[in-house]
């Protein structure tokens, strides 16, 4: 809607709703004007293999990413601050003035508030986190943050994607959140009369398909997404997220809390799982409480534990310390980088974490760590990598770019230091 048409609306009820319009008012010039970036703090290594290939922005949990959400309740576009090797894959203008949020803050709208009121050079901190901050210098590089003096504020109702497995914790939350933010309504009736529906809050987007299935919607949406299909037989408890073009393949098993990304095929059992996007577990097999990125391909039957036998609380992989530490929690899965590849019947136990282009074909059960672009006890050839990724992003009708290349080269370089 045209800002001049809206203010003009708006300002006709302005006598029957002075402090809304005020309000409004603020918002409205606030902004339109202001310059947000969304970057990577010094923390973002505690969710590696994730980032590894992205900025921590482009994180998927709910129905978006978290720069989807940031840009929905700014209502502008947002740029992104992240490491030297990913930058170019993100536009980026230096600017005075700015505000700069920590891409791993979950947005909402007591935070947009309050950052929106930031004075010139205030900082807002929550559990010794850096929140976001409002810099009259203009910053190029992350490291410039530590030279300036903030005025510092206490927030203390902000959560923090901390670590990977924060993700699939939250997902059902942030599920729920992304339709409030969206402005869904409900819509069932889209739906064939061939389904069983249990609740109505099920939210069906244009060109959606499902027939034959049973989607109990009494614990929160259901979200099937554009272009998207659930095929015959198939078994959905809320919450739940299927994104567009991404199908669910005959007699799926979901349970709740999970999301199946854009361009995503998913068969088997998943629970409180998240796929970011353009991944596969196309057969059957039980993947619960995990992240899987993009590209990623998991082989018929493959299974992932996500309970300990003593029913202790799992640990994983920690990239920053290079050892295991303990996630806290009772049920933790399999966290998978961009680009890794699983073969039939392989068996994941809890907690385990596959860096990016990893391929795993061992017998048994593999490490709880594997790392990116490992080939069993070797490194997986980078020529040879970029065929492989060149040729499944090609059946998507994707190229492999340049800057593409240019970011699992560093990967790659890094890992063969790793390895030494």
């Amino acid at each position: 809607m045209d800002r001049l048409f809206l203010l003009k609306k708006i300002s006709l009820k302005s006598k029957q709703y002075p402090f809304q319009f005020v309000r409004f008012l603020f918002y409205f010039y606030t902004m339109s004007t202001q310059h947000i970036v969304l970057f990577d703090a010094n923390t973002r290594d505690n969710l590696l293999p994730l980032v590894a290939t992205r900025a921590v922005a482009d994180i998927r949990i709910g129905i978006l990413t978290l720069k989807e959400k940031w840009e929905k309740y700014f209502n502008c576009t947002i740029e992104v601050l992240t490491q030297p090797y990913l930058q170019n894959k993100y536009p980026f203008s230096s600017q005075e003035n700015a505000i700069y949020v920590n891409a791993q803050v979950l947005p909402n709208k007591k935070i947009v508030d309050a950052i929106l009121q930031l004075d010139e050079n205030e900082l807002l901190q929550s559990q010794q986190q850096i929140l976001a901050f409002k810099s009259t210098s203009a910053i190029q590089k992350i490291e410039e943050f530590a030279e300036q003096n903030f005025q510092k504020t206490e927030f203390n109702e902000a959560t923090f994607i901390n670590y990977c497995w924060d993700i699939f914790t939250y997902n059902g939350q942030e599920i729920r959140n992304d339709i409030q933010l969206l402005g869904l309504k409900p819509n069932p009736e889209k739906l064939s009369k061939t389904n069983t529906l249990l609740g109505n809050e099920i939210y069906v987007e244009e060109g959606a398909q499902c027939e034959c299935s049973v989607l109990n919607s009494n614990n929160g949406p259901i979200y099937l997404g554009k272009d998207s299909e659930v095929m015959e037989g198939c078994t959905i408890r809320a919450p739940f997220a299927l994104g567009e073009h991404a199908t669910l393949k005959m007699q799926t098993k979901i349970y709740g809390d999970t999301t199946v990304g854009p361009h995503c095929k998913v068969g088997g059992e998943v629970s409180n799982s998240v796929l970011f996007s353009y991944s596969n577990k196309g057969h059957d097999g039980f993947l619960g409480n995990a992240v899987i990125g993009e590209w990623c391909n998991l082989g018929a039957d493959t299974n992932n534990s996500n309970l300990k036998n003593n029913y202790s609380s799992v640990k994983a992989y920690h990239y920053p310390n290079k050892n295991l530490i303990d996630t806290g929690l009772q049920f933790c899965g399999l966290i998978m980088g961009d680009h890794a590849k699983a073969a039939i019947n392989t068996q994941f136990n809890t907690g385990t974490v596959v860096g990016v282009f990893a391929n795993v074909f061992s017998a048994g059960f593999p490490p709880k760590f594997i790392p990116d672009f490992a080939w069993n006890n070797d490194i997986f050839d980078l020529e040879k990598a970029y065929e492989v990724a060149q040729r499944v992003m090609e059946r998507r009708n994707i190229q492999l770019s340049a800057n593409d290349k240019e970011i699992l080269k560093y990967i790659f370089e890094q890992a063969k230091q790793d390895k030494k």
